[in-house]
């Protein structure tokens, strides 16, 4: 029997959520009325899908969904709201959500719709598992700029020294460190990753080395920082030129002793992960203004790829087109959709200067989403 969570702030509409869910699909239901005990759930408990509100106070639900993005969370979320904001459940889907609902739906389009989630994810992690299995990479591109970086990855993934990605944003940095995580010695260990830019600066050391109870103000319980989930795998650095100067020469020593200290002891922790870290600033130029150690960056560039922005590869847009138009047609479960000739000719000639590969994707989402007839 499946598992929901439900995460409301109005208690009684939860449950009264919680209730017709269990009538009508029978499914064990819990209820959580705040954005930290939803995460407290969905961290610790076996969640099969939750139902979570946009609207609250707090932690709303936007900040739900970026701390499971950033968690590495994968439980599928279908997010409602009441204000009938379509662009705020674009946002939500692009964040992770599996799917969105109006408040004013009929319980039975909700309990099916978290049913198709359930599926959904059930199909998608059993493709992944194919995909590992026969080895196919997450990398789209045919042309040589992408191959020279598939060679590059190839070169370095099974050496376990600490890899330096750079790229303009959205050209694909994560997707690179997860083929260097596919291809490395333990394909098999967590892949964390953590946004430096994402944090606030007070939360940054306790996420990457973890803190005891009591460690400082709301900190409730023990936790394991980063390194330590990532124990025996990858972590991944995005970001890395946005990391606190204060928080730097931790890294560094991190890195050099393969210890953390977590935040409320002295206490060192011996940890074993793969770090790769990656950035669409320009390191050098950080270092000479003050704002980040040179000797970090020694430490971390020891073998450095670059990702090639979208203009430099037009013979890519239509490949990238297309895998992006079907995997929109499976999340919305809708009935598959083509681009057009004339659409793929002026997708190749966008220059695609401001978010690369992220901005194709986000183009082709919500114009397939926008329109209701087979091409666009």
């Amino acid at each position: 029997m499946s598992n929901i969570l439900v995460v409301d702030d109005v208690a009684p509409l939860a449950e009264q959520y919680a209730y017709d869910l269990k009538r009508i699909a029978g499914y064990d239901v819990t209820v959580a009325t705040n954005g930290a005990a939803a995460l407290d759930r969905l961290r610790n408990d076996s969640i099969d899908c939750a139902l979570l509100d946009l609207e609250m106070p707090g932690m709303d639900g936007f900040e739900v969904l970026r701390a499971l993005k950033h968690q590495g969370i994968e439980t599928p979320v279908i997010v409602y709201t009441g204000t009938g904001n379509f662009d705020r459940c674009i946002e939500a889907v692009r964040l992770g959500a599996a799917g969105f609902i109006d408040k004013a739906e009929p319980m039975e389009r909700v309990a099916q719709e978290v049913a198709n989630a359930i599926e959904r994810h059930r199909l998608r992690r059993e493709l992944w598992a194919l995909q590992r299995r026969l080895g196919e990479s997450g990398l789209v591109g045919r042309g040589a700029a992408m191959d020279r970086l598939r060679d590059s990855i190839a070169r370095v993934a099974g050496i376990p020294s600490p890899v330096l990605i750079l790229g303009e944003s959205g050209t694909g940095k994560e997707l690179v460190a997860r083929e260097l995580h596919r291809l490395g010695t333990n394909p098999a260990g967590p892949f964390v990753v953590i946004n430096a830019a994402a944090l606030p600066e007070a939360l940054v050391e306790s996420e990457l080395f973890g803190h005891e109870r009591g460690a400082f103000t709301g900190a409730a319980s023990t936790r394991k920082g980063a390194f330590e989930a990532a124990e025996n795998g990858t972590l991944f650095l995005d970001e890395i030129g946005e990391l606190p100067l204060p928080v730097q020469p931790k890294l560094l020593r991190a890195l050099e002793q393969h210890t953390v200290t977590r935040l409320g002891t002295s206490k060192s922790i011996a940890v074993n992960a793969r770090v790769i870290a990656a950035t669409h600033r320009d390191l050098d130029r950080l270092v000479a203004d003050g704002v980040f150690r040179e000797d970090l960056l020694f430490r971390l560039n020891v073998h450095v790829l670059r990702v090639p922005p979208l203009r430099e590869r037009p013979e890519d847009v239509p490949l990238l087109a297309a895998r992006f138009v079907d995997e929109t047609c499976t999340r919305f479960g809708m009935l598959p959709k083509r681009l057009s000739p004339e659409a793929r000719e002026a997708l190749v000639h966008h220059g695609w200067q401001r978010n690369n590969v992220r901005e194709l994707r986000n183009v082709i989402e919500r114009s397939v989403v926008a329109t209701d007839g087979e091409t666009r």
